[in-house]
This record gives structure tokens, sequence and C-alpha cells, in this order.
């Protein structure tokens, strides 16, 4: 992909009438961060970044430390497809995070993808994303009071968000986001809008406007979108499938024509490291004490780490090979959900299938049957294990794994260890309403 110039950046600012440029970033936690400045200021920004304070910023900086250098990537100059108050045109670029001195914030998570991108690229292999994010439509941000009672792919009268699906798509196809279809989800009020395959960091990026858009598309129309993971006991929860391969140059690396699955010997080896390493990866994949109330049997969520071709239950499904779709030979890993940091999970998945790789993991045969329905005894002769249960067994297997530290880098590992450890805390600590209602008339 070509590098967008200053020169290109600063005449389309000038032809669209820019008056603001918003220069966004991620925290450690996954949660857009940014400041606005004026077309002024657009080309002093892009030749030395900005400065601003990051001691405010989840696992940026202490106090001391505090100054930092936001500098806009130009290939990820786009303009909001919506105007403000005052009708002005807003752009917007993602940046990378460097400190006063000028070496590059080792807690940016996007310097972090990019890390582990230039890992792959020195075997050759660049790494490929197609995520399905799944979310919820409310009345508003106090209650889970849905707006349909729809199903799986239905349509009106029973999906009334329909033009919020559509408006989403008009405004992310204006900033450039490529979406490949749109559907309502299994659960009421449950939706999806999938993007088309890229580069990772490309769809780090988008995955993060692509939520910025939904949620401001549903407060545009008087309701509130959400990426919370299971919301509403009882109903299927919010996923992010993530389909994945790597390419070598042009050419798919995980297709094989000879192969009974059409997948190489390299996707086998990188298959096998996702599984392998899927309990250590989990609590990044899933990183909120909620993400584990989706991560039950019985909802299409995966619990149990195997891989199949048609089998949904797996933890990794291989979509079937269609003549001359060489390059759609893909693997889609089915744990994440949509309310994590994508530019540390995408981290983790391809440190784990590349691992695979490196040490040529053998490839267990695929499971058949649905999981779910197997007994204890039937998993543990197929030596079918389990996703972590909670935040916290997920949290104590991630704290011993060399590899998640390893592509995280120390300062955003031990960040997130500690911020996790935290959270499971103050969740313990809390007297639900389940509590009340099932412990106060009897004890």
């Amino acid at each position: 992909m070509s590098k967008r110039t200053k020169q290109e950046i600063l005449k389309l600012a000038k032809e669209y009438k820019v008056r603001f440029i918003r220069l966004l970033f991620t925290d450690v936690l996954g949660f857009l961060k940014g400041f606005t400045i004026t077309i002024d200021e657009l080309e002093k920004a892009i030749e030395e970044g900005m400065g601003f304070d990051g001691s405010s910023i989840e696992g940026f900086a202490r106090i001391e430390e505090s100054d930092m250098v936001a500098r806009p990537d130009p290939n990820t100059f786009a303009i909001f497809p919506w105007k403000n108050d005052q009708n002005y045109t807003i752009a917007r670029m993602f940046c990378d995070i460097y400190e006063a001195k000028g070496n590059p914030f080792l807690g940016d998570p996007r310097f972090v993808l990019k890390q582990n991108l230039e890992k792959a690229k020195q075997m050759g292999f660049i790494y490929c994303i197609g995520p399905e994010l799944e979310y919820f439509y409310f009345k508003d941000s106090f209650s889970t009071q849905i707006l349909d009672k729809g199903g799986y792919f239905d349509l009106v009268p029973l999906d009334v968000a329909q033009d919020l699906r559509r408006d989403t798509i008009l405004a992310l196809e204006g900033l450039g986001i490529k979406v490949e279809y749109t559907h309502h989800e299994v659960a009421s009020s449950q939706h999806e809008i999938d993007l088309r395959y890229t580069d990772a960091l490309t769809m780090a990026d988008n995955v993060m406007t692509y939520r910025l858009v939904v949620k401001e598309v549903a407060r545009q129309h008087g309701v509130y979108a959400t990426f919370m993971p299971k919301p509403i006991y009882g109903i299927n929860g919010s996923g992010m499938h993530t389909h994945q391969s790597l390419f070598k140059g042009d050419k798919n690396a995980f297709f094989d024509p000879k192969d009974k699955y059409h997948l190489s010997q390299t996707a086998k080896y990188f298959i096998a490291g996702l599984l392998k390493h899927a309990p250590e990866i989990t609590s990044v994949t899933n990183q909120w004490v909620n993400s584990y109330k989706r991560l039950v049997p019985g909802y299409e969520a995966p619990v149990y780490i195997c891989w199949a071709q048609m089998n949904r239950s797996a933890l990794i499904r291989v979509p079937v090979y269609k003549p001359g779709k060489e390059k759609s030979t893909r693997i889609e890993y089915r744990s994440p959900d949509p309310a994590c940091n994508p530019y540390l999970a995408f981290s983790v998945m391809l440190a784990a299938g590349l691992e695979g790789i490196k040490k040529k993991y053998r490839l267990p045969e695929p499971a058949s049957d649905n999981i779910y329905l197997m007994t204890d005894e039937e998993r543990k002769k197929m030596h079918i294990e389990s996703l972590p249960g909670d935040l916290y067994e997920a949290i104590k297997i991630t704290e011993r794994s060399d590899l998640v530290k390893e592509s995280l880098g120390e300062k955003v590992f031990d960040y997130f260890i500690r911020n996790k450890k935290l959270e499971w805390d103050e969740y313990k600590q809390q007297v639900t309403q389940y509590e009340i209602e099932k412990y106060l008339p009897i004890l």
C-alpha cells in the first residue's frame, strides 16, 4: 500500500473544506482517545506531531513521564460523513504515539501490533483480517430495553433497525471502509455489519472507527448501541468472529489445492498454534468480566478448544473452500468479542499462529460432532480442553505466558495484567441482583 504524502493530505483537506481534524489513538484497554486540531495546524502535525499530556491515559505514563507526541498516519486520513452543529467538515487521522525524546512509545497498542506485523513480515507473511462484529441496539444506555424481537436474518417488519444499519454502512463507506454485508443477528435487537478483509493494521483502525460510527449513528437516531459481550441473560451474546489468513505477496499461504481441507501445512501449523495458546491469549481477546458470561455452552459461543470445518461450536472453524476462490481460504477464530482492544487481540492471535509455524505444532484431527452434546469423558478422550471460565482464571494463565508477554511487550503486558486483576477484585466484591433475589428471602 503506497503511503500518502503530506501534499496529498493538504490537497484533500482543502478540496473538502475541512475545518477540524480529530487525531485519534487507543489506550491499552481499547478505548478510543484523541483531540482536535484546526486545519491551520495540520501541516505541522504531519511533519512534527502534536504534543499532549499522556498521564491521564490508561496504561500510558506516570505524571513525571507524561509528555507524549501524537504523529498522525497520513494513510488514515478520512472525512467524517456528518457535520457538527456549525456545519463544519471534520476529518480524522489515527496516530502513532512517541515519547518526547522521539522514541516510539512502547505502551501504544498500535505500535504493539506494528511490531508483531514486522515479525510476520520477516517470515515472509502479510497478516490479513476480516472480523464480524456483533452488537445490540437498546432504547438508551441505562437499560436493556430492546428495539425489536427479530431473529437471524429477519427483515421488516421485525427488524426496525434497518435504517440504522443502512446509515451506518453509508457512513463507513464514506470513510473509505468497505462493508461486505449486514443482517439481523440471532438475539432480539442484535445486529452485525461485516467489514471486508484487509491487512491487520488497517483493520484494527477500521474496527475502532466502526465502533465509533455504530454508536454515533445510533445516537443520531435517539437510541443506544453497545458492544458489551453479554448484556442480557438467557440469549446470545455478541462476538467478533475473526477470519484470518497469511499472504505471501498476492498468494494465500493458507491454500493447498491437494489437501483434503484445502489447507496448506502453513495453515495447519497456524491453527495448531492458536489452539495450543488459546488459553493464554483469551484474557486479551475477551478482556472484561462480562466477556465470560458469553463464553458458556449453548449460545453459539465457543468454549471448547478444537477445530472443525462445518461445526460452529468449535473454537476454530475452517470455511468450506469454493472453487476459484483460493484467496478466500481462511480460518475463523470464534472466541473474541467486539469489546476487546483490536490492536492487542490481533497481536496475540498472530503471535500464537506464528509460534505454531516456527515450532511446527501438530494439528489434531477436527471435531465432527457438536462438542456441547459430548460428555466430559468423550471430550477428555478427544483431548478437547476448555477456555478459561472467568476473567480471573484467564488472567492467571496469561500471567504465566511468555508468548503473550513477548507479543505485547513488557510495558503493556504488566499494565494489562495489573488492570485486569483490579477489575476482578472490584467485581468479586459486588453484591448482585441475582444474589439479592436468590438469597435474601431464604437466608
